[in-house]
């Protein structure tokens, strides 16, 4: 039952009984009543002591005792009846949390006993940090309660959190709720082979035979360290990914096991501080001020041409980008983080690996 707080302001001094004392100016009559102990008072279907006193027809209870019946604390200072619901008293507003699915990348414990999560899934941001302490509900797929500090690494987690984020990318929230699903094994290593499967797509791990198989399907999720996505036929022998797989796997030689997150793990150039000074001398000056990265922090990465999804603005740009992607080429981003993080993600600008002319931008939310 939901309570409020509730004061009742009287005009006359006194609380009403079977009888009452006659008091100056006519503010307290006296009265009589009937106390009918024949009838009983019932609060949501279970009985009270409370009895009824009828006085010209009506029914009366003892306004303390029903307050108390009722769940509420009466208080009474001889201007004002105050009722007070027990606990907490104000009534919970109902949040429009953010929800995320996926992965728990990393784990980070804090002074204060908290936990910050770096989760990569669905949802409306792909990577985000989240913050789990003693506020947060955190619960496994039985409904048993889970302690902060027994979340892992490789843990599958639903989350709720926000709605207020930080400016920051990726964006920064607390966890309301995590629900933790399965503990899911984690191998990061170059792939062995990759290529269509019956349900979908099948990538191979080992040195020079097949010591791991993982199937992919329409719900595996494949993207960047960043939450960016990638097309599956960007993953070919050679690349370097973080898989989050099982931990379901069969018998057979190699073992099998369904595949839940794959992060394509970026590449780094060799000159990247000459890319960093591009990228800067690339950033549109309606952007310069809203930029939190410093000019020698930002983010350089190498990144298939075909899956970028970059936004050109010019002919030459977009012909440059067409002879990449028809080649399986590769470009270069460098990434920023701005105060409108939360809203559109990060400025992202994205270079010719050869020419080094700008191809474009990532398209922000």
């Amino acid at each position: 039952m939901n309570k409020k707080s509730w004061i009742i302001a009287v005009t006359a001094a006194g609380v009403l009984s079977t009888t009452a004392v006659a008091g100056a100016g006519g503010f307290i009559e006296k009265v009589h009543g009937l106390l009918r102990s024949d009838i009983q008072v019932s609060v949501n279907g279970e009985s009270t002591a409370l009895h009824p006193v009828y006085i010209n027809g009506k029914a009366y209870l003892p306004a303390r005792d029903t307050a108390s019946a009722l769940g509420y604390e009466l208080s009474w200072n001889g201007k004002e009846i105050k009722l007070q619901g027990e606990g907490d008293q104000q009534q919970e507003e109902e949040t429009d949390y953010i929800l995320i699915s996926g992965v728990i990348a990393k784990t980070t414990a804090l002074e204060d006993g908290s936990v910050k999560l770096e989760v990569l899934g669905r949802g409306t941001n792909k990577w985000i940090i989240l913050t789990a302490d003693k506020e947060t509900v955190i619960k496994d797929s039985q409904g048993k309660t889970v302690a902060v500090k027994d979340l892992k690494e490789g843990m599958q987690v639903t989350a709720e959190y926000g709605p207020i984020m930080a400016l920051s990318y990726p964006g920064q929230s607390h966890a309301a709720t995590i629900t933790v699903g399965q503990h899911t094994l984690v191998k990061e290593d170059a792939v062995l082979s990759s290529g269509n499967s019956t349900d979908g797509w099948q990538i191979q791990f080992g040195q020079e035979k097949p010591e791991l198989t993982l199937n992919a399907g329409k719900e595996t999720l494949v993207i960047t360290p960043e939450g960016q996505p990638v097309e599956w036929s960007q993953v070919k022998p050679g690349t370097k990914v973080r898989a989050y797989y099982g931990p379901i796997m069969t018998k057979s030689l190699p073992p099998i096991s369904p595949l839940h997150v794959l992060v394509v793990l970026d590449e780094q150039p060799e000159n990247a501080a000459e890319f960093r000074e591009l990228g800067w001398s690339f950033v549109p000056k309606e952007q310069q001020s809203r930029l939190v990265t410093k000019k020698d922090e930002a983010l350089v990465s190498v990144v298939p041409a075909k899956s970028a999804g970059v936004m050109t603005s010019t002919d030459k740009q977009k012909q440059a980008l067409a002879d990449l992607v028809a080649k399986e080429g590769k470009l270069i981003t460098v990434t920023y983080s701005t105060d409108q993080d939360a809203l559109l993600g990060p400025l992202v600008v994205v270079i010719h690996p050869e020419t080094k002319e700008l191809i474009g931008f990532y398209a922000r939310k």
